[in-house]
């Protein structure tokens, strides 16, 4: 994992592994969420599966899948409702973080 620090609430990475949970919950992460669409590609573990584990290990987890269209005012709206509602620090991952990193920024204006 390359978890890159945005601020003191929300940090994105790339694709994450059951593996990782361990880790994200160790390093003192309270929630995740996904911005990457299942079967994005064959070899990505679906949310359904991370989301189960992260549950386990007592993770909020919420998936808002941003796609080929881009992030979306429904994205931004969903992001704001999580960053509003889940734990933090939130850690935000995609297939490369820079999903992540797009709606997360698009809050902002609306968050203050």
């Amino acid at each position: 994992m390359d978890i890159r620090q945005i601020n003191d609430e929300y940090s994105v990475t790339g694709q994450i592994s059951l593996e990782d949970l361990d880790a994200i919950k160790a390093l003192g992460f309270k929630s995740i969420v996904c911005h990457r669409p299942d079967f994005e590609q064959p070899d990505q573990p679906q949310f359904e599966t991370i989301a189960a584990r992260a549950k386990e290990l007592g993770l909020e987890i919420t998936h808002i899948p941003v796609g080929p269209m881009g992030v979306t005012a429904d994205a931004v709206r969903e992001m704001v409702d999580a960053l509003d509602t889940f734990e933090r620090p939130m850690l935000g991952y995609c297939r490369s973080g820079a999903r992540s990193t797009n709606v997360y920024q698009q809050t902002q204006h609306i968050r203050g």
